[in-house]
């Protein structure tokens, strides 16, 4: 067992060595710049042992051979997992990865954290400037016609001027011999300056020879320009002596700017410039249209960034010291590839202005020392890859650049370019248009007064509508506006719009006044429609409360006739009732009386003699046998005597006959008398004579009618 034990721990020392040793052997090729030797050994150690160390190399591997989309990965492994006390070089450089999948918003969000952690206040601010800029660039549009040239290959093409007859680009051989040098960064052989007759540049047959073999070493050489003459060239070099390349203390071989002339058909005399370093590169260079400035891109010290734009003035072949061109157009990033067109433009390729990823192409004015404030040249040229080593020909807009784009056929490749629109940057704007018309007739309003306001009220612009009534103000994008119009004798009105972020829209604030005499015309109208409508209205309320008040009358009168006949019901009830019990109650015609023996009374006299009181006596009891009997007693005379004086005897007796029947007990309430003289006879006499005694005396009576039972 503990010889096992044993072995054990001797493997594992062995196989943590071993990991040690891979470590050491990657970093070793990471400073070196062998970057594809170093991916190697950090992917493995990336799946076996990760650190912060072996991510952010591995990370850093990836972008510096272009391999953005597996950088990407990384990066963001690297930002989530050790995050603290990260320089912040790395959220730029996940931005540009970020850039080159297409995912803006993403980049923006992390380079705006990138920026928030500036030591300077205003990078921020600046950096949300320049996204806005970049906005109106690419509302711009296509701006560029692009191709790419069939002479590219799978390996790098870049740098194409145009020399005579020939176009001079650097490039590699397509099928390198087994002892051709490598250059480690990413396993392609070195770059020459080769050349092809401008005639053959779109042919994919073409054959492409060195362009001068005196200037062919086993080092880099690229980036050349040439003087109008053709006389000078100036070129990028590996730091070299004597053919043979030398190196700086880190063992990097820095590139420098070299210069040669034409002599009989060959190059002689290279010679490195004066201001070169074995120290840091200078590399690109670049003449200005009347060839005393020498344009190049350096990062010696003094740079502001990693590689800067600087310029140094040529008196009769002597150079200057070298001039920083400044903030305004170097940043903390890189910019690189200068080129200056014969109308004074400097253009050059940068990753710290803001573009769509990696390098970019911008483009400033030169004024004597002065530039003004870069812009990126926009769209297709511009893209989500490294765009670079551009130059244009002013008068015809034609030029070259190159580009490591989706797309291409290898790492670097040619495109030549025709620009077809200006480049003028403006703001989003639109317009805010209208008419102002009256509401009612539909018609133009003249001398109508139209302000715009923002959001906080305050006025930008105050119109005078024509005869058409039309206004048009132009404003910003993606802000709220207020538009008020006013009109002598008319109401006010007024719109608020809230803008999108949609170029040259044309927003629609019409506005519809009121003539203010129409109004007053309307509301006296519409007082008099509310007063016609009142009346209606109260005649149909006096017509539902006659209707109601007939209703009323109608119920009550069914129920009053109902209650009638229920009581004249009931009365018969009880007639019949009384004429069944009561032999002395009878039915005359529609009459119910009490019969009884004849009521004398001596002549001309009115009180009851005592045999009549006797037949009351029966008139009594039945009343007081139906308490709710109530009788009228009338009182009759004959014919003969004066009718007034028969009319008063006959009431003065029927008094007398109520007065007894009160006076036996019954309620006065239940008694009525009344006289009817001669006027109601039983025989009617023509005159005294014609009736007998009989008739008279049947005539003079006394009878007792019950009207209520």
């Amino acid at each position: 067992m503990k010889k096992l034990l044993v072995i054990v721990f001797v493997f594992s020392i062995q196989f943590i060595n071993a990991q040690d040793q891979e470590l050491i052997r990657a970093k070793k090729f990471f400073d070196k710049t062998y970057y594809t030797e170093a991916i190697i050994l950090y992917q493995k150690l990336a799946d076996e042992r990760p650190s912060q160390e072996v991510i952010k190399n591995l990370a850093d591997s990836y972008f510096y051979t272009n391999d953005l989309v597996k950088a990407q990965r990384y990066y963001r492994l690297l930002l989530k997992n050790y995050s603290n006390n990260l320089d912040r070089e790395y959220y730029f450089r996940y931005a540009q990865t970020l850039k080159a999948t297409n995912s803006y918003d993403d980049a923006n969000a992390v380079l705006k954290e990138y920026y928030s952690k500036s030591v300077n206040a205003e990078d921020l601010p600046n950096f949300e400037k320049e996204i806005k800029t970049l906005e109106n660039v690419s509302a711009i549009g296509k701006r560029f016609e692009i191709k790419n040239l069939a002479i590219n290959t799978p390996n790098s093409e870049f740098g194409a001027v145009k020399y005579n007859d020939n176009l001079v680009f650097a490039g590699v051989k397509l099928k390198p011999n087994l002892f051709d040098k490598k250059y480690k960064w990413d396993n392609e052989t070195y770059l020459n300056l080769v050349k092809i007759p401008l005639k053959n540049s779109n042919s994919s047959d073409s054959i492409v020879q060195y362009f001068a073999k005196e200037l062919k070493t086993g080092m880099h050489e690229s980036n050349a320009v040439f003087t109008k003459d053709g006389k000078t060239i100036y070129f990028t070099r590996n730091n070299s002596k004597n053919g043979k390349k030398k190196r700086d203390d880190k063992k990097i071989s820095n590139l420098q700017i070299f210069k040669a002339e034409l002599v009989n058909g060959k190059w002689t005399n290279v010679v490195s410039l004066p201001f070169n370093s074995p120290n840091y590169s200078t590399e690109h260079p670049a003449l200005s249209a009347d060839e005393k400035v020498l344009y190049f891109a350096s990062d010696m010290p003094g740079s502001l960034g990693s590689f800067d734009i600087y310029s140094v003035n040529i008196n009769r072949g002597a150079f200057d010291t070298p001039r920083n061109l400044g903030p305004e157009i170097n940043t903390s990033k890189r910019e690189q590839f200068p080129f200056v067109s014969a109308d004074n433009k400097l253009y050059f390729s940068s990753d710290g202005h803001l573009g769509y990823g990696s390098l970019d192409v911008f483009v400033s004015e030169i004024n004597g020392n002065e530039y003004s404030k870069p812009v990126n040249i926009g769209l297709p040229l511009n893209s989500n890859s490294d765009d670079f080593a551009f130059n244009i020909d002013s008068n015809t807009k034609e030029g070259f650049f190159a580009s490591n784009r989706e797309g291409g056929k290898g790492g670097d490749d040619i495109y030549q370019f025709k620009e077809i629109k200006d480049l003028i940057v403006e703001d989003c704007k639109q317009f805010i248009a209208g008419t102002i018309t009256d509401v009612d007739t539909k018609l133009a309003l003249e001398n109508a007064t139209v302000i715009l306001q923002d959001s906080e009220n305050k006025t930008l612009h105050t119109i005078t509508t024509a005869a058409d009534g039309k206004f048009s103000f132009t404003v910003p994008c993606e802000s709220s506006y207020k538009v008020s119009a006013f009109k002598e004798k008319y109401t006010n009105e007024s719109k608020t719009l809230t803008l999108d972020k949609t170029r040259d829209k044309v927003n629609d604030a019409s506005l519809a006044l009121k003539s203010l005499e129409a109004i007053k015309q309307e509301e006296k109208e519409k007082a008099e429609k509310k007063r016609q409508q009142e009346i209606i209205i109260e005649e149909e309320n006096k017509k539902k409360a006659e209707l109601v008040a007939i209703e009323l009358k109608q119920k009550e009168k069914k129920a009053k006739e109902a209650e009638i006949a229920a009581a004249e019901v009931k009365k018969q009830e009880k007639v019949k009732e009384i004429l069944a019990q009561e032999k002395d109650v009878i039915k005359d015609k529609d009459r119910l009386i009490i019969k009884t023996d004849p009521i004398y009374f001596d002549y001309n006299m009115w009180y009851i003699r005592k045999e009549s009181k006797v037949v009351l006596g029966r008139v009594v009891e039945l009343m007081k046998k139906y308490p709710g009997m109530a009788i009228e007693i009338g009182s009759h005379t004959d014919s003969r005597g004066n009718a007034k004086f028969n009319e008063d005897l006959s009431q003065k007796r029927a008094n007398s006959t109520r007065e007894f029947i009160i006076q036996s007990g019954i309620d006065s309430k239940r008694v009525t008398a009344k006289g009817y003289g001669e006027s109601v006879p039983i025989i009617k006499c023509k005159t005294d004579d014609a009736c007998s005694e009989e008739d008279h005396e049947l005539n003079r009576r006394s009878e007792f009618v019950i009207k209520n039972l």
